[in-house]
This record gives structure tokens, C-alpha cells and sequence, in this order.
């Protein structure tokens, strides 16, 4: 038996809830368009006329070519008629949520879909948030519009790469067919409308679909998904290569990176979900988030803890819930959560917003299915709630510590390189002797310092200048050598060394 394509399944289930008598089915989308293509599929199937009423146009007949326009444009006038028909019409009530406020017009609507013996007409709210009167909500199904399937999504971007040569008189479509994944990937979870566009955008760029185009358009999708500006997103992340030292780390997301980078895993396997980073702070853990997504080659998402916050009681929680669809939306991507423990530390003094937003994740990480790559970075591991760090919940749990001898000289030369500077017209093996006890942070700290002294002195830089600008700093391992040292205790039966 042929599998059963997902819009031919959301019809089908469209169909049912009409053929049973829903008076009133509610559809909460910003797709317009795709409701009204999937409503004229139903109507066709099940014999009904299909009506669209709009305050602007007023009632339309929709499903003939000819569509019957009647006046109907106050939304008293369009119920009335409804209930004076006689037949089991289909009425989609565009925005109508503004007008149910008047008593009349909610109980008129109540009259209108409640059960009778012969089929009556069927009323669907459509907006893009439709909220209810307490006595029409219990009348009311809610139908959830289904994003464009894999097929429509590979159809369309055919057919636009088709209509791009037609128009500019080439013969033969330019779309990349190893490619074609990719784009479709990145173009799901948008509205059709959004997604055409955002093809033709790639497409008139240059008449190409190519690797090029991928940035602009994960770019272009991310402003669509995430308007509030909860989350950040970064195209350009690091490489490994910049990142000194960690290769338990390196190995490990070296290990489970074409797992999480092919659409259908190996047998057996499933894609890696999410590490805790834990650690010393100025150590590198926010560069070792940036790097997995550079290293899985997929967009880094940055979630704020900090803007997810609101007075009003709910609107944390929902802020959290909305970054973590726009992320999964975003797949395949790195989700990463810095200092965690800011914005779940629970405590009585929030009125349980903390305890609400940690169920709320920990239900996420708990369920999700997309390929969405969770790094989390802490610098406490006291103000983490155990819920969270539990085996289980995260794939791994990596301790980020400060940098041995060899390390130091590594971060030393990355640091002269991103300034242009010879690491070898400098002995980094003393330097790094010196500088014991000294974060990655730290020692870039020390470079810039030292740049500063030569500068003053209009001298290269030189050994010395980074050597006394060493000497002059006392590190944080020396100002909270107590705290670290029982960080450092806790971690090491307890993670794995990065």
C-alpha cells in the first residue's frame, strides 16, 4: 500500500470533522491561502458550496469559477443569512473573532452550530489567533493547518526555477540537485506563501540554486520565525581550529556529526541531542557552542535567558515556549543556552515562574523530534535544579576547566594570529609557564594589554609586554581559588573531561 502523502492525510481529516457535523471549527494561521485551497479540496470531496466572508469584500462564493458575491459585509447580516439557508454549506468566517464580543453576534453563532438532525452548515474561523467566548469554545474544534509537506515544498521549487528560465529564455532549470534537501530542509515550517518568496528571492539573486544562496535564505527565515527577538541567530560561527585544546570534546561531536547532519540516521542510531557545558568561566565554553555548529555546519541559535523574562504571569513561559518552536522550526540547527542557571535557578521568591519554565524545557527536551542540537553552558553547578542534570538529560555532561600548560600555548597563538601577528617571533612555551592558573579569557586579556604597552611605547609588541602584562594580573583561579576548587572537585567524578 502507497504511503499516504501528509496533505492528502490532512484533507482526509478535514473531511471527517465536516461529514461529522462540526457547526464550528477554528483554524489559527497566518496562511490564508493554504486553508483556502485545503477547504476547496473538502468541499469538492463532500459535495458542499464553499463560501468565504471577509469584512472588507463581505460573503463570496468560493469553489466556482464564477463566484456569487452578495453584500452581507456586517457580520450580523452574513449570520442571518447563514441561518435563514437551508442547506449544509460551508461558511469560512475570515478574522471573525474581532466581532464576537457583541453578545448578539455570539449567540447567534451559538444557534447557528449547535447539533441538529439534519446536516447544518459548517462555520471555520480563520486568523491567525482566534480567541473564544467561554460558551463557544466547548462547540468548537480546532483544526491545526499542517506546514507544506517535503513534496509540495520540492514541487514548488521546481516550479519556480522553471518559471525563472521560462521568463529569461533558458531551457533547462538550474536547480542543484544535491542541494534540493537542503533547501527544502530550511524552507519547512514556513507558510507556502513564505517559502515561494523566499525562493524566487534566491532564485532572481543570480537564476541559481546553490550553496550561496543558503545563508540569506536561513536568514531571511529566522526573521519570519522569531519577531520578538528572543533568539539571535549566527550564519558565521567558529571552527574548531580556533578552539584550543578540548579533544574529548572534538572527537565526541566529531563522532556523532554525520548522524546529525543526514536526514534519516543509520539504523540503530539517532541524531545526538544536546551536551552541558560546565566550567571555569572565561574558559571557552561559549566558543565550543559557537564551533559544534560550525562543526555540524548548521545556524547557531543564541536564547537569551535573560529577555525570555516578563511581569505579566504566563508570558515567560510562553516566550520559552515560542523560542524552542522557532527553533525546531529552524532545524537542523545549535540551540544554545548560556549560563542556564540564570533563568532556571529556581527559587520561592518568582511566584513559580522558574519551576513552570524548567518543566516547560525539560517537557521539550524530553519529546522533541527534530534535529535540534542543545548546548547549554553553566558556571554554577549549585544554582542548577538537579531535574536538569540528571543522567539522561543531556547526552553529556563536559567539564570545561582551565587550561593546561600546552593549551596556554595554543590559545597564545590563536590570539597573536587573529591580530595578525607571528606566533613564532614569540616564546609562547615561557609564556605559558608564566601564566599558570590563567582562563583562555585571561590570556587574551594579557595580549591586549601588552599590544596597549607597545603602542604607548611605539615599539612592536614584544615577549616582555605580554610577559608583564601577565605578571600584573592576578586571575580569577587566584581571587576565587576556593569556589573553583570545589567546582573542580564536583566535576571530577561526576563529567567527562572536555
Amino acid at each position: 500500500m502507497a504511503k499516504e502523502l501528509p496533505l492528502a492525510a490532512e484533507k482526509r481529516e478535514l473531511a471527517v470533522h465536516v461529514r461529522a457535523g462540526s457547526g464550528l471549527i477554528v483554524i489559527e494561521t497566518i496562511d490564508e491561502p493554504r486553508a483556502i485551497e485545503l477547504f476547496n479540496h473538502v468541499a469538492h470531496h463532500v459535495t458542499r458550496p464553499l463560501f468565504l466572508w471577509t469584512a472588507a469584500r463581505g460573503l463570496s462564493r468560493i469553489d466556482l469559477q464564477s463566484g456569487i458575491s452578495g453584500n452581507f459585509d456586517k457580520p450580523l447580516d452574513v449570520l442571518r443569512h447563514i441561518d435563514q439557508r437551508n442547506d449544509a454549506a460551508i461558511f469560512m468566517l475570515a478574522d471573525f473573532d474581532a466581532f464576537l464580543d457583541d453578545p448578539v453576534i455570539a449567540r447567534l453563532v451559538r444557534e447557528i452550530v449547535r447539533p441538529q438532525d439534519q446536516p447544518g452548515p459548517t462555520l471555520a474561523l480563520i486568523g491567525a489567533s482566534v480567541k473564544l467566548p467561554d460558551a463557544l469554545r466547548a462547540r468548537a474544534v480546532r483544526f491545526d493547518l499542517q506546514a507544506p509537506a517535503v513534496e509540495e515544498l520540492e514541487q514548488m521549487i521546481r516550479e519556480e526555477a522553471q518559471s525563472w528560465n521560462a521568463a529569461h529564455g533558458r531551457h533547462k532549470t538550474s536547480v542543484d540537485t544535491e542541494l534540493l534537501d537542503r533547501l527544502i530542509d530550511n524552507l519547512s515550517g514556513l507558510t507556502m506563501k513564505d517559502a515561494r518568496r523566499l525562493t524566487r528571492n534566491a532564485i532572481h539573486d543570480d537564476g541559481l540554486l546553490d550553496n550561496a544562496d543558503l545563508p540569506n535564505l536561513m536568514k531571511a527565515k529566522f526573521d519570519l520565525l522569531d519577531p520578538d527577538g528572543v533568539l539571535s541567530f549566527e550564519m558565521e560561527t567558529e571552527r574548531f581550529s580556533n578552539v584550543a585544546g578540548m579533544p574529548n570534546l572534538k572527537r565526541w561531536l566529531n563522532q556523532r556529526a554525520s548522524v546529525f547532519q543526514a536526514a534519516e540516521p543509520p539504523p540503530g542510531l539517532t541524531p545526538p541531542t544536546g551536551i552541558l557545558l560546565l566550567g571555569v568561566q572565561g574558559c571557552g565554553k561559549s566558543l565550543a557552542a559557537r564551533a559544534a555548529a560550525g562543526h555540524f555546519q548548521v545556524p547557531l541559535l543564541h536564547l537569551d535567558c535573560g529577555a525570555l523574562f516578563n511581569r505579566f504571569h504566563g508570558e515567560s513561559e510562553r516566550n520559552l515556549r515560542e523560542s524552542l518552536k522557532s527553533a525546531e522550526l529552524m532545524a537542523p540547527c545549535v540551540l544554545w543556552i548560556d549560563e542556564i542557571e540564570k533563568g532556571l535557578a529556581v527559587g520561592d521568591n518568582d511566584g513559580g515562574t522558574s519551576r513552570r519554565m524548567l518543566a516547560t524545557l525539560l517537557t521539550w527536551m524530553a519529546e522533541r523530534k527534530s534535529r535540534v542540537f542543545m548546548v547549554a553552558t553553566a558556571n554554577d553547578i549549585q544554582a542548577l535544579p538537579p531535574e536538569l542534570v540528571r543522567k539522561g538529560r543531556f547526552d553529556e555532561v563536559f567539564f570545561v576547566d582551565l587550561p593546561d600548560e600546552a593549551t596556554r600555548g595554543e590559545i597564545l597563538a590563536i590570539h597573536l594570529n587573529r591580530r595578525e601577528l607571528k606566533p613564532e617571533l614569540y616564546d609562547l612555551e615561557i609564556l605559558a609557564r608564566v601564566s599558570h592558573g590563567f582562563s583562555g579569557a585571561e590570556l587574551e586579556h594579557a595580549i591586549v594589554a601588552g599590544l596597549y604597552e607597545a603602542h604607548a611605547e611605539q615599539l612592536p609588541l614584544s615577549n616582555e609586554h605580554i610577559a608583564d602584562a601577565i605578571r600584573a594580573t592576578r586571575p580569577l583561579s587566584t581571587m576565587m581559588a576556593e569556589p573553583i576548587a570545589e567546582l573542580q572537585h564536583w566535576a571530577e567524578s561526576r563529567t567527562v573531561k572536555a
